[in-house]
């Protein structure tokens, strides 16, 4: 569970680095976002899904990260 919930802080901590570094930047970026069709989204969902799986079997099933 400590894990988990250092994970969770983790990913807060970079997805709020875009936003105190350039707010405007990450404006205009979420404009873009809202102008794409939702199956872009959704692929672009399911591509980031399948990386994050991906790494996790990497880090926990392989010896590349001894």
């Amino acid at each position: 569970m400590k894990i988990l919930i250092s994970l969770i802080g983790l990913v807060l901590i970079f997805e709020g680095l875009p936003y105190m570094a350039s707010p405007e930047a990450m404006q205009r970026r979420l404009k873009q976002l809202i102008e794409m069709p939702p199956g872009s989204l959704r692929v672009m969902g399911v591509m980031a899904m399948a990386l994050g799986l991906l790494l996790c079997y990497i880090g926990q099933r392989s010896g590349l990260l001894d």
